[in-house]
């Protein structure tokens, strides 16, 4: 399976940074990383190509997205867009003309199941939630990428039963990755 993503830092993300002491707020990982990570939360064919956009935001845009979006006045770790087909109704995706109408239409169709959506991470948010929780900043990094895919791919933790199949999954990926359960808390930081 490759993955494609396209990687996004918003424009005053740096600002941002720079405002806190570089002890808190570290450097977003790598994009091999972030890649990596979100390739081991790929749950669909191992053939496959998903791509996805990944944009790193200051707190500020975070808060702004969440209340436009999620009707939540408040910055977030990770925000995921699922790609819906309504919205690829006016994009332009490139087939093959010389394709039959029914090849074209398949391939139109595969291009578009395997377009997932969009990521937003918040890196402030993430640098406060780690601390918060006894974590080193890359592995909360981790996980909010990881729980983003999975988001991307329609799981979800509304309802109870839900939420617990996607934290068992998420912590099996974690644990796969090298990292420790995200919903253990250190409880000798949180003291």
């Amino acid at each position: 399976m490759v993955l494609h993503m396209d990687i996004q830092f918003a424009d005053d993300l740096g600002e941002n940074l720079s405002m806190e002491s570089p002890a808190l707020v570290e450097e977003p990982p790598p994009r091999d990383l972030l890649c990596g990570w979100a390739q081991a939360a790929w749950q669909g064919e191992a053939q496959a190509e998903p791509v996805i956009s990944l944009r790193i935001v200051s707190a500020d845009e975070s808060q702004q997205l969440n209340r436009d979006y999620r009707g939540a006045d408040k910055a977030t770790n990770v925000l995921s867009f699922p790609m819906q087909m309504h919205a690829l109704n006016g994009a332009e995706l490139s087939v093959d003309p010389n394709l039959s109408p029914t090849q074209q239409n398949e391939e139109y169709t595969h291009m578009a199941q395997m377009l997932l959506g969009d990521l937003v991470i918040c890196a402030e948010v993430v640098a406060q939630q780690a601390r918060q929780q006894g974590k080193s900043q890359q592995a909360h990094w981790a996980h909010m990428v990881v729980h983003g895919m999975l988001h991307l791919q329609g799981f979800d933790h509304i309802e109870d039963d839900e939420a617990e199949k996607m934290e068992q999954l998420e912590t099996r990926i974690m644990l796969q990755l090298g990292f420790a359960d995200p919903y253990q808390i250190n409880s000798l930081n949180s003291q």
